[in-house]
């Protein structure tokens, strides 16, 4: 075969697989055969539509069969995929659309307004609706579109080094860029999952978490279609469903952020639902609490825990259940194909025990933002610096000590401070804000915003919710927000957010009244 991409997956596992199940959603099965096959007729719809090699399709919607075609049938034709996070807002989806340049969009029927008031100005010059509901003006329904494309396979020349998808993550300086993940880094992911975390073709894996972040795609989905396994699609989270589908489909893998796992082991279907078939627990985002830990490990259930990012499609370390007690708190070994450093503000490799910037390099690290030049995310000698300060231990197990670039996580989703500080000063009452992370016991961390106020003005809360609301996803919105008279600051002037996290690491109580000077 010509086609070394991601789009080839389905035609080659068609030889292997054709009668197995490869994905299972809430009212059918998809075989592998009949994957390909759809994948295939999409490509030739798409190509019927003007998409051609390099061009970019994007994708709004949660987890469905139609986003595993969609980016199976871009593959085929050597175009670009670009999903997008369906929990932003719609200005935040129209930069993405205008930035990647795509002009097909395909989006689920519950969201088709959203992406209607995100069109403007864009580059779109298709769009396709998944599900029935009434089309927009100018829509086409994704059944008949697929439908209407020939079956037969292509064979379009696309390399490992070939961009795949562009995924967008939030940027430090307000702008979120697209990372450009490459068919290469989609596959060498894949295999340091399969290496490293045991994966079998008889594995059923439970995608609770949205497949439009690469945690989900790229350390469950795809390393399990990869294997020829079955993936079982759920839209949305619910703890009491997501414990019922494990036993239904006796589910042997399941992949979530330590929030998921809390609220399944606080659920009251917990102790007598059967979990049995449960035989890999994977988590990202944050450590796994230790009270997590023990409500699993009393099902008899460890957890592979692991540190990554998007632009490592997404893995860079795993911490394998062997070692959840004894390195508790460590993110874990480099994956197989993956090395990881930490330096210091020389470059130099620094010593067991002593915190410095952690680097990583491997086929699965990206080479590339699109249309944005960040020279500065890679060294001199190819490696990708995290930006995140760390140490190894005499083992050579990875702990993270900090965030350069300060970003919060929460419920597993990655929030800049930069983005929501650039909004808020927008309002002409604000003299300065710093939004920082603040511990929550069931998200992991939530924004907060410290605000001081211009000489003369008022401000309330509400006032800055108000501003943000429709602007910014909603998890991004701080959830408490706090008014200063001056904030802490260098003498250069910067804002000393250490100094904030300290202030405000523990919970405080919303300052909803109104902020003077």
């Amino acid at each position: 075969m010509k086609n070394d991409g991601v789009g080839s997956w389905p035609h080659r596992r068609r030889r292997k697989s054709a009668g197995r199940v490869a994905l299972v959603t809430r009212d059918r099965e998809v075989t592998y055969d009949a994957l390909a096959e759809r994948a295939d007729r999409l490509a030739d719809a798409l190509a019927q539509r003007g998409l051609e090699r390099g061009g970019r399709v994007a994708y709004l919607g949660e987890n469905d069969p139609a986003f595993l075609e969609t980016l199976f049938a871009a593959g085929l034709l050597g175009a670009v995929f670009v999903p997008l996070n369906t929990r932003l807002a719609a200005p935040e989806i129209q930069y993405a659309l205008q930035h990647s340049g795509a002009t097909v969009l395909v989006v689920a029927a519950e969201l088709r307004q959203l992406a209607e008031a995100a069109l403007a100005g864009t580059q779109v010059q298709h769009l396709v609706v998944v599900g029935t509901a009434p089309l927009p003006a100018g829509a086409e329904g994704y059944e008949e579109v697929v439908a209407g494309g020939a079956p037969e396979h292509r064979d379009v020349p696309v390399s490992r080094a070939d961009p795949a998808i562009i995924l967008y993550t939030s940027g430090t300086t307000g702008r979120p860029k697209g990372a450009v993940l490459s068919h290469g880094n989609l596959t060498w992911n894949s295999i340091n999952v399969l290496v490293d975390y045991d994966v079998a073709s008889t594995d059923v894996a439970l995608m609770i978490s949205p497949m439009f972040h690469v945690a989900s795609l790229g350390m469950g989905v795809l390393p399990v279609l990869l294997k020829g396994g079955t993936v079982v699609l759920e839209q949305g989270f619910e703890a009491g469903r997501a414990l019922a589908l494990i036993a239904q489909h006796r589910a042997t893998m399941i992949s979530g952020v330590p929030t998921t796992y809390q609220l399944m082991a606080e659920h009251p279907d917990w102790h007598a639902t059967d979990i049995s078939s449960l035989r890999k627990l994977t988590c990202g985002g944050s450590t796994v609490p230790l009270r997590t830990i023990e409500a699993y490990e009393q099902r008899g259930l460890h957890f592979s825990q692991g540190y990554g990012m998007t632009e490592t499609a997404p893995g860079a370390t795993a911490l394998m259940p062997t070692h959840t007690r004894t390195k508790i708190g460590s993110v874990g070994l480099p994956h197989f194909f993956t090395d990881v450093r930490v330096v210091d503000v020389a470059g130099e490799p620094v010593a067991p025990g002593v915190v410095g910037e952690v680097q990583i390099e491997g086929p699965n690290v990206i080479a590339e933002y699109w249309n944005t030049s960040d020279g500065a995310a890679f060294t001199e000698d190819g490696w990708f610096r995290s930006g995140d300060l760390g140490y190894r231990d005499e083992d050579g197990f990875l702990f993270i000590a900090d965030r350069l670039k300060d970003m919060i996580i929460s419920g597993g989703e990655n929030i800049y401070p930069a983005e929501v500080e650039q909004l808020v000063n927008e309002l002409e009452a604000v003299a300065s804000v710093a939004v920082i992370g603040r511990p929550d016991e069931r998200w992991g961390e939530v924004p907060l915003a410290v605000i001081s106020v211009r000489e003369g003005y008022s401000l309330t809360a509400e006032d800055v919710r108000k501003h943000l609301d429709g602007r910014l996803a909603r998890y991004k919105i701080p959830k408490t927000i706090v008014f200063v008279q001056e904030m802490p600051r260098t003498a250069s002037g910067k804002i000393r957010k250490a100094t904030l996290r300290e202030q405000f690491s523990r919970p405080v109580p919303a300052h909803d009244g109104p902020g003077s000077r």
